[in-house]
């Protein structure tokens, strides 16, 4: 199968920047069912274009399988379409290859991975099984001007009519990571099919890759369906956190009510407080691969980028704007090579798992857990202490019983009007002794904060360790 990209803004050639493949080499690249070649057909400064060509081995994928030949229809495990026609293959040679471009990421010249192009995609063999009209619904919403010619079944024998199949051109004025994460999102809707499992992890792959465009879509319900191959649950939740994000700028308001939050803790200096009892905690500890989950605005990152003792440091949010301050916070594209080379900052959620999160000594849950709805806090346990397992993992989260300490809250009786629940101490120490027992850790209390006799401290910590 066959994608190319073209640009004509002058200088073309910095297309090989934002993809970070260089013009001048041919590159190939293994993936688990083939092989990805990238190369340029033409770069000049006025005209550029990017190929890649993946090569599926049917035969491997069978064999891989553990299946005998022979058995369960193996013609067709042999014969069809997959090494041509644009699929679920295609989106994962992509993500594979093209991985800093589709996460709108330009090490080299940031200010190029915000920079709309004009591009033209070009796509070999696209299947479209609804037709012309279908594939235009899918694109053209996003702005495409979209040309497509129907391949027919064989051009020697025009009386079997015409195929499933189009040759594809996608021409529009956007970001290079804006048409990589489209095509990675409508490339297998438009197939129909995937070829690997779709579970829990593919819901968090759509929201991530549809961040911005797919919540606004006319056709997202079919989008979602489609994605997900018709898993009820799994379209459901989909569809509610697409919901949540085409209301009224969530981030904006995210931000008002983090600010709500925190005039009524600042008296106490209590935000300080935190990070600080956090910090120590995590340096206590012989870990020096840590991550901050649901790191916000970098607060925590800042400090942990000081202590010399932490050699790999991410922070991980769902929010793409907070990450965006993150990185103003911390001046990423300022740091010193080595100083960079200790942080990354990921967009991820907790409610699915991330292979990315795995392999860490030690994990800081600041603040998080009490925005999750009830019903979710399961997800979240599955994903932090039965899939990343850190070493050590430090939760924070607010003490309810010292809300009447303050006379007045803006969101009621929480601090926070985006908490789905606050705990008191108790609620707060068997939940977690719950979890440390599934889990196999152990975890023990600290207080944060001014300790009030009769109702504890403001915020309560637990640390997990195994």
């Amino acid at each position: 199968m066959l994608l190319t990209l073209t640009t004509t803004r002058v200088p073309a050639t910095d297309l090989g920047f934002v993809l970070r493949k260089h013009p001048g080499r041919l590159q190939e690249f293994a993936l688990s069912f083939g092989k990805a070649h990238v190369f340029y057909p033409e770069a000049g400064p006025e005209r550029c274009t990017a190929a890649l060509l993946v090569e599926v081995d049917p035969v491997g994928l069978v064999r891989q399988r553990g299946r005998p030949p022979g058995e369960g229809g193996a013609l067709e495990q042999y014969v069809n379409d997959r090494p041509y026609a644009a699929s679920s293959f295609l989106s994962v040679a992509i993500a594979e290859v093209f991985r800093s471009a589709l996460g709108g990421q330009c090490g080299e010249r940031p200010e190029l991975a915000t920079t709309p192009f004009p591009l033209v995609a070009r796509l070999a063999a696209l299947p479209s099984r609804g037709g012309e009209h279908w594939l235009r619904r899918m694109f053209e919403p996003l702005g495409y001007q979209v040309t497509a010619t129907r391949l027919p079944l064989d051009e020697h024998f025009p009386e079997w009519g015409e195929s499933a199949y189009f040759q594809v051109e996608l021409a529009a004025e956007v970001t290079v990571a804006q048409l990589l994460n489209h095509l990675y999102v409508l490339v297998p809707v438009l197939d129909g099919d995937k070829h690997y499992w779709v579970g829990d992890d593919e819901v968090a792959k759509l929201v991530r890759h549809g961040e911005g465009w797919l919540a606004t879509h006319p056709e997202r319900e079919v989008i979602a369906r489609r994605y997900l191959k018709h898993r009820g649950s799994l379209v459901a939740d989909a569809l509610a956190q697409l919901a949540d994000e085409s209301g009224a700028d969530p981030e904006s308001a995210a931000e008002v009510q983090a600010g709500e939050e925190a005039a009524v803790e600042r008296p106490l200096r209590l935000h300080e407080r935190r990070h600080e009892t956090v910090l120590n905690a995590l340096r206590a500890t012989p870990a020096g691969r840590v991550l901050d989950l649901g790191c916000g605005e970098g607060r925590l990152l800042q400090a942990l980028l000081k202590e010399k003792q932490f050699t790999e440091i991410v922070g991980v949010d769902v929010s793409h704007r907070a990450l965006e301050i993150a990185a103003g916070r911390l001046h990423y594209d300022r740091l010193p090579p080595a100083e960079r080379a200790r942080l990354q900052l990921l967009h991820g959620s907790l409610m699915y798992r991330d292979e990315r999160l795995e392999g860490f000594a030690a994990a800081a849950v600041v603040e998080v857990i009490e925005h999750l709805d009830p019903p979710r806090l399961a997800a979240f346990e599955r994903v932090v202490f039965g899939c990343a397992r850190p070493g050590t993992v430090v939760v924070t989260t607010p003490n309810r019983e010292y809300n009447v300490k303050w006379e007045t809250l803006p969101a009621g009786r929480f601090r926070h009007r985006d908490h789905r629940f606050e705990w008191t101490r108790a609620e707060f120490e068997a939940w977690a002794e719950r979890v440390a027992a599934e889990h196999g850790y152990q975890v023990r209390f600290e207080p944060v904060g001014p300790v009030d006799a009769a109702l504890g401290a403001p915020t309560q910590m637990g640390l997990f360790t195994r």
